[in-house]
């Protein structure tokens, strides 16, 4: 097959497995509609705010494994990273802007968090998590700890892979999420952003 077509059919699918709303689908299994609750966000942390920590890890873990396996998938089928990096943020947009929502989805955190396990590698990015979470935990303001992590992402490409293109797609991940937390960016400057509880 073409690597062009094989890159696009790849894209496509991509897309369409990151734009699967798992946190709406949870919890409207508990017979809630997630956007009429909260913030009306259908990604971890509304969920983990309005119907417990527990649904909120579950909604967490499906939203990385939707791009976490896409990118690995990417990595096995493309030599050029351009490719494979084109591929593995399919996802995250798909979860933003999915189709089935009128393009109105969640901020990405978890999606993301699925390429940095992808391509850091799950032990290190197990212990990226545990600094993560006792950082929430001790904050309590998850947009805040997600803005400052985010910063982190060029430095830990530029340290993985010492490769100019790494380090711009580290770039461009800190300012999806930088940009999906506009609204939480404000509330933060006027101190009435809401802390999550566990």
């Amino acid at each position: 097959m073409n690597i062009t077509l094989m890159a696009l059919i790849a894209c496509i699918v991509a897309y369409f497995i990151g734009s699967i709303p798992f946190g709406l689908l949870v919890a409207r299994a508990r017979g809630i509609n997630i956007r009429e609750v909260g913030s009306g966000n259908i990604g971890a942390t509304n969920i983990t705010r309005n119907l417990g920590w527990k649904l909120g890890a579950l909604v967490g873990v499906l939203d990385f494994t939707k791009s976490f396996l896409p990118a690995l998938l990417a990595r096995s089928l493309f030599t050029q990273d351009s490719l494979v990096m084109l591929v593995s943020i399919m996802p995250v947009l798909g979860h933003i802007f999915p189709i089935w929502l009128k393009f109105k989805g969640g901020k990405g955190v978890a999606t993301i968090f699925g390429i940095l396990g992808a391509y850091f590698g799950l032990p290190y990015f197990l212990a990226f998590l545990v600094f993560w979470f006792a950082i929430v935990k001790a904050v309590k303001l998850m947009s805040l700890v997600n803005l400052g992590v985010a910063l982190l992402f060029p430095l830990a490409f530029w340290l993985k892979y010492h490769v100019i293109w790494f380090i711009l797609f580290g770039v461009v991940l800190c300012g999806i999420i930088w940009v999906t937390h506009r609204a939480n960016i404000g509330r933060l400057l006027k101190g009435e952003e809401n802390p999550i509880q566990f």
